[in-house]
């Protein structure tokens, strides 16, 4: 057993401690109502993080929500500068009937574990809104800081650690950019850690390598300026519901790729290595769809489920509309008529040549006596992409590893989309993902919940990683 989990087992109970409190924090900052409790959240984790040691700990204020800004600089000369990323906000807890627990009551599956069932990752389901996304993963962090400096006797971390939680990614991070650009002379820093994914499974560890990138519009169609009689006008002038519906079939090829002009154009395709690092990653297709309560598979031919998900563009119809909707029948040709899109992007992709792109497939589709407008949801999310191999990559697969007693890390990529391209973009650093949720853990559904032994693994990976990241110095981790 490494000091690092000596002192990770001898402290479990602080992490539980620490979770029961900020899990009763109600931080949705998607709703108006609990924007005082966003604002409690992040006062909760700027007194955590200087207990912790942190010697400079300020909450930000934005256009917005507050995000936090924690810093703890090395002693030792010209040691490199981490920089580690998440979120305090959390989900809206919606539909609440479908709650076992309160979600802000956090509860023990099963019941309480005690520290041997912990210890072999048993019994230790704990369920509550922000318990995999992201506070216990927040808080996994700082128990490895602790263990860090207990492990090599040092009174300041190997590493000057700067954290910047946000209080607004559940909510889109719609001023993280901004606030980026505002407070960019006090981020610099030779890497970035993303603390805000999770792995394939408790046995196989993992690590994100990309995020998609995301952009999304509504699409609406106006025909005649009433509705009217199907029976006198039907067949006679263009029908927009109609055409929006074509619009959205068109979408698609029958081999499901994307129809978008020069969509694929930018495309970074999966290496031959990369690929089959994917093939050795445990996806069991039948597992997936009764996760999804669905009943069959679909996508782009010629790729896997897990391909699909992670590293391949895609297109989806979000929602579809016009005319009645109310009961019984109303024949009409309706007036309007809308579709939601929304686009994930991957490495190289280009949101603006997107976003053209679509323009031009829309007006392609529109046809004459319809007029069609197209309103985006501001400018999207880029991709990000993490390059296998590089000395960064090494360092954080190597505190993995020896988390989980030397198992190999698998690649994957991350279907979903947040602001991590913007923190590459904005700081010119490499990125790495460190985080431990499960893919049963519901974030973002009712009865969210995490597997406290994975928290404690990521304890024992982070304490590893400051470490791993001072023996490679500044310019060791600045190497592609």
């Amino acid at each position: 057993m490494s000091d690092e989990r000596t002192y990770v087992t001898e402290h479990r109970q602080d992490l539980l401690d620490d979770l029961d409190q900020w899990l009763r924090i109600p931080g949705i900052s998607a709703q108006p109502e609990h924007h005082p409790d966003v604002h409690r959240s992040a006062e909760w984790f700027a007194a955590a993080a200087r207990s912790t040691g942190f010697t400079t700990v300020e909450i930000w204020p934005t256009a917005g929500l507050p995000t936090v800004y924690a810093e703890w600089p090395s002693d030792t000369p010209d040691a490199p500068t981490v920089l580690v990323y998440g979120h305090h906000d959390v989900q809206p807890v919606d539909p609440i009937e479908l709650w076992h627990t309160d979600p802000f009551d956090p509860t023990f599956v099963g019941g309480a574990p005690d520290s041997e069932a912990v210890a072999v990752g048993g019994g230790d389901l704990l369920r509550a809104r922000g318990a995999s996304d992201d506070k216990g993963q927040l808080l996994f962090h700082l128990l490895g800081l602790r263990a860090h400096l207990a492990a090599t006797g040092r009174s300041t971390p190997a590493v000057t650690l700067k954290f910047l939680i946000e209080g607004e990614e559940e909510s889109g991070s719609p001023h993280f950019e901004a606030l980026l650009a505002e407070r960019r002379a006090r981020l610099d820093c030779d890497v970035v850690v993303i603390t805000d994914t999770g792995m394939v499974a408790a046995d196989k560890p993992s690590t994100v390598t990309g995020m998609r990138g995301l952009v999304s519009c509504t699409v609406a169609f106006h025909g005649p300026d009433l509705d009217l009689h199907s029976g006198v006008f039907g067949g006679a002038v263009p029908n927009p519901a109609t055409a929006i519906a074509r619009l959205a079939a068109a979408l698609h090829d029958a081999d499901g790729r994307v129809q978008v002009p020069g969509f694929y154009d930018d495309v970074l395709e999966l290496s031959a290595e990369e690929r089959d690092l994917f093939a050795k990653v445990p996806m069991d297709d039948a597992e997936f769809l009764a996760f999804a309560q669905s009943r069959a598979l679909s996508g782009e031919a010629g790729y896997s489920t897990l391909e699909r998900i992670g590293a391949r563009p895609t297109a989806e119809v979000n929602g579809i509309g016009g005319g009645y909707q109310g009961d019984g029948g109303k024949t009409i040709v309706p007036s309007d008529a809308f579709v939601k899109l929304s686009f994930r992007l991957v490495a190289a992709q280009d949101r603006r040549k997107v976003i053209a792109g679509v323009e031009e497939f829309v007006a392609a589709q529109t046809p004459e006596g319809i007029t069609a407008k197209v309103d985006w949801e501001g400018e999207g999310v880029a991709p990000c992409l993490v390059p296998l191999g590089t000395p960064a990559y090494r360092a954080l697969t190597d505190a993995i590893s020896t988390a989980f007693d030397g198992l190999p890390v698998l690649p994957t990529r991350e279907g979903g989309s947040g602001p991590e391209a913007a923190l590459q973009q904005a700081l010119g650093a490499p990125l790495v993902f460190l985080g431990v949720g499960l893919p049963d853990d519901q974030i973002h559904a009712p009865n969210e919940k995490v597997t406290v032994s994975m928290l404690y693994k990521g304890a024992e990976a982070a304490a590893l990683l400051w470490a791993g990241f001072a023996r490679l110095g500044r310019d060791g981790l600045r190497e592609s």
